[in-house]
């Protein structure tokens, strides 16, 4: 029955067609997008073996990390203004390619800093050189990482209902924690098997004991050293290998997409034509529109608000779980990247219950759902900080079910901010409401790096709950709010629709007058 109501007045055949092209769609989008992120959220495996390698510090990652996170935000927000004007498909394509360029680049850091000091490759210049050269093409990264999800926002809403929508645009969401869990996965193998074995050499042992501040006279510290010395600059081939993945992901989503059901010959779908009028010069109200659906709109700005809240607790975990099982819970580099992968398999299994439970148990309204699972995150995180002595076991679940309810609002905001805002402005509000994420994220980069090394691990996690309780605060001053914003834009239409006649009921009233005189 629903069904029906949804392709009103098509036939079986359009129908079908319909069908197949919006799964293509969905699977074509999800595993380009799956691919943004392995050359993406690898420097978070890489960065263990930086340090040993260099001795770089948590401060100087956290303030990389951070600038790049809001370089993203701003990136996602600007090219919400350019997709919803240009190819998505293409736009999307083209960021994937650069992306692998700055990946390449990466690799090649310790190479460049060699070059611009002279041939060496210790000392504090060099060092410093180094972090400079990272900062650079993981800024330049993040600006091209922005291009990725921008396309999603305006191609999905225009292939799924509004009805749909949550569930259909949760499993699409899958696609962070796909690309992000096999990412840390492979990476986690490559600086596990790879790289030049240098266990034999008795100034690198040292050296890397130096960084880590380890005595290589304790069995358990240089167990961690030699660790390290085996699979000496292994992190390279973490950006290497995912660059080569990303110019194949290019060409998958060039092949693959397309813009729109009109693009290949379908209907717009029923209940989403917006109601313009041959009266009405949609270009030149194209900034009224946006004025009405999103820079006015306070469903929006409270769900970028809350956007922040959920990045601190989900970028928080992301970028510095390796490190922090690492250096807080004694764990190997490849266990730890075991572990956030399971948090991030966890998050596919409750990205997807958490888009069913919207449609089904919420009837569309996500920040219901929203609010449920901030709550039951941060119930989760208290659990993982306060309990530290559980078996390692039931730690990594917990902190797995902490990632299974956290990864609810990460989709659903997208989600929400797409149906208030309509499919005709849906990439300019998620940009905006990308802003905000990575505002979070800039917080959490900046603020874990300096509260780790003055503070300790603990610290950090007790912040992280705090934000929590903040952000559930945020999601129940939304409790009361519609589902979607199609009846404020069809309301925005047809006032607009009604001015424009009124002017040339008026200019025609005038050019009567004109003629009776004549």
């Amino acid at each position: 029955m629903a069904k029906e109501n949804i392709f009103e007045g098509w036939d079986k055949a359009t129908i079908k067609k319909f069908n197949n092209w919006q799964l293509r769609t969905i699977l074509v989008s999800m595993v380009g997008y799956a691919i943004y992120y392995f050359v993406r959220k690898n420097f978070s495996i890489a960065m263990p073996g930086l340090t040993a390698q260099y001795g770089i510090s948590n401060t100087s990652f956290g303030i990389v990390i951070g600038i790049g996170s809001l370089v993203y935000g701003f990136s996602r927000f600007i090219n919400g203004f350019v997709v919803d004007r240009f190819s998505a498909r293409v736009i999307m394509a083209i960021g994937l390619l650069l992306c692998a360029a700055s990946n390449l680049a990466f690799g090649f850091g310790v190479n460049i800093s060699q070059w611009i000091t002279g041939g060496e490759n210790v000392g504090i210049d060099f060092i410093n050189i180094l972090i400079m050269v990272m900062a650079v093409t993981i800024i330049l990264n993040q600006l091209f990482q922005g291009v990725g999800y921008p396309p999603c926002a305006r191609l999905l809403p225009s292939w799924i209902h509004p009805s749909q929508l949550a569930t259909k645009m949760s499993i699409w969401n899958t696609s962070h924690s796909i690309g992000a869990s096999l990412a840390v996965v492979v990476c986690g193998y490559i600086m596990g098997t790879m790289g030049t074995d240098m266990s034999s050499d008795h100034s690198i042992i040292l050296r890397i004991a130096e960084n880590l501040n380890l005595d290589p006279n304790n069995s358990e510290h240089l167990k961690t050293i030699m660790g390290y010395a085996r699979h000496w600059d292994a992190w390279k081939w973490c950006f290497w290998i995912p660059a080569g993945i990303a110019v194949c992901g290019a060409l998958w989503l060039y092949l693959g997409l397309r813009d729109d059901p009109r693009s290949v010959g379908l209907p717009e779908l029923p209940g989403t034509k917006l109601a313009k009028s041959d009266d009405v010069d949609t270009k030149k109200n194209q900034s009224a529109f946006l004025k009405v659906m999103v820079w006015t709109n306070r469903w929006i700005w409270t769900l970028c608000i809350a956007n922040i809240f959920v990045y601190v607790m989900r970028m928080g975990i992301l970028d510095w779980g390796p490190k922090f099982l690492t250096e807080s819970r004694g764990m190997s580099i490849e266990d730890a990247a075991w572990s956030v992968g399971v948090f991030e398999i966890f998050a596919i299994v409750g990205t997807i219950g958490a888009g069913w439970a919207t449609d089904h148990l919420f009837k569309g309204k996500a920040h219901r759902m929203c609010l449920v699972c901030m709550v039951c995150a941060v119930l989760f995180m208290g659990i993982f900080i306060f309990c530290p002595s559980l078996p390692v076991v039931v730690s990594i679940c917990v902190l797995a079910m902490a990632g299974f309810f956290i990864y609810g609002p990460q989709a659903l905001i997208g989600i929400a901010s797409a149906n208030h805002a309509t499919k005709q402005a849906s990439a300019t509000a998620n940009g905006l409401a990308g802003i905000f994420g990575y505002v979070g994220s800039f917080l959490s980069a900046i603020g874990i790096g300096i509260v780790a090394d003055k503070w300790g691990w603990e610290m950090v996690f007790y912040l992280i709950i705090g934000v929590g309780v903040l952000g559930a605060i945020t999601f129940l001053t939304m409790w009361f709010a519609p589902r979607d914003g199609y009846e404020r834009s069809n309301k925005f239409y047809a006032e607009l629709t009604g001015v424009a006649k009124e002017v040339n009921k008026i200019e025609g009233d005038t050019t009567n007058e004109g003629d009776t005189d004549l």
